[in-house]
């Protein structure tokens, strides 16, 4: 015969409570004394007690169940810790992670009703873009959504990203002021905010300080693209001198065909700057000058969003983070820093 489980019923009769007291103890944003959280969590102990997750969520109408949808998480190297920066600041408030992988071959579009059927309290999405009418879906449910790193025009998510034209236009300024005379820019893949926000800033900034000798390529966000598009653009009788990388991945691919293949010295010979400021950009082996992204600043600004202290519900806010242009060994520093 099977053993009958146990109940909250019978933890709060133990703990000489009742029944609401212990799902709030249970529940880590509970209004309960501390007193009286460690009476009934003691109860639930002797009694072998362990609480029902989609049976509390059933009677809150909350899950505690945040979906994150992220796209190319075998190629990226800029997401997973944002995915690790997530799941620890989440779990510290309760709340549980559950992740949607996006592959190339399946769009976006088609996972957005089967996240929609777990019923998640918010949804966080990066690297990857949904119709417009799909995030209206969510926040017409009142369910928080929030673009990471990508901005939709006109849609009711909240976007957090990080200022891609400014960014862009300090480096078209760190280049020029290094003296650099013909510059090139490796685009990523795609229409995404991020690759067009961070093309128009460069070529913008570069053509308001008279520069119009501008070659442009693109690549797909990853190191063998970068390489293929490093032997492109630099395997020519007037190769660039110094090249905006639209991601620190495709920088690295660029730099070693650059070295490797070609012979060209960096940075005396052609200077490479990045985006994203990735943990490879560090290594001594390529000392990548990049603009760096504070992974932790968007996240709590991400998760902030998604939990209003009022219960309110915003809705097409765009918060812009500032990046910071750091200096390494792949690029020469402008002439009057010298």
């Amino acid at each position: 015969m099977a053993q009958q489980s146990v109940t909250s019923y019978d933890v709060a009769h133990l703990a000489g409570v009742s029944q609401p007291t212990v799902s709030r103890a249970f529940d880590p944003n509970g209004n309960i004394s501390p007193r009286t959280r460690e009476k009934v969590l003691e109860a639930a102990k002797q009694l072998g007690y362990e609480p029902n997750a989609i049976a509390r969520g059933l009677t809150t109408q909350r899950t505690d169940i945040v979906g994150i949808i992220m796209g190319n998480m075998t190629r990226s190297h800029f997401y997973p810790p944002v995915l690790v920066e997530f799941t620890r600041r989440l779990q510290s408030l309760g709340k549980q992670v559950l992740l949607f992988n996006s592959h190339e071959t399946r769009p976006v579009d088609e996972i957005m009703p089967r996240i929609m059927s777990y019923r998640v309290d918010a949804l966080i999405i990066a690297s990857t873009t949904p119709g417009r009418e799909l995030i209206d879906r969510f926040t017409n449910k009142g369910t928080p959504v929030v673009m990471l790193n990508r901005i939709v025009p006109e849609t009711s998510a909240n976007a957090v990203s990080s200022d891609n034209v400014a960014g862009a236009r300090m480096v078209a300024d760190a280049l020029l002021d290094a003296g650099h005379k013909k510059l090139g820019f490796l685009a990523g893949v795609g229409v995404t905010s991020t690759n067009t926000l961070r093309k128009k800033g460069f070529v913008d900034r570069l053509h308001e300080r008279g520069c119009q000798n501008i070659l442009i390529d693109q690549g797909e966000y990853t190191y063998d693209s970068g390489y293929e598009a490093g032997l492109r653009l630099l395997d020519r009788d007037d190769p660039p001198d110094g090249i905006f990388c639209a991601a620190d991945i495709m920088a690295l691919g660029l730099m070693d065909a650059a070295r490797f293949k070609l012979g060209i010295k960096i940075p005396d010979e052609l200077s490479v700057i990045g985006y994203d400021d990735i943990p490879m950009a560090k290594w001594p082996t390529y000392g990548l000058t990049t603009i760096h992204q504070s992974v932790t600043k968007m996240v709590e600004t991400a998760v902030d969003l998604i939990t209003p202290s009022k219960d309110e519900l915003k809705t097409g806010q765009v918060i812009l983070l500032p990046g910071e242009l750091v200096y390494r060994s792949s690029a020469r520093k402008p002439n009057k820093q010298e």
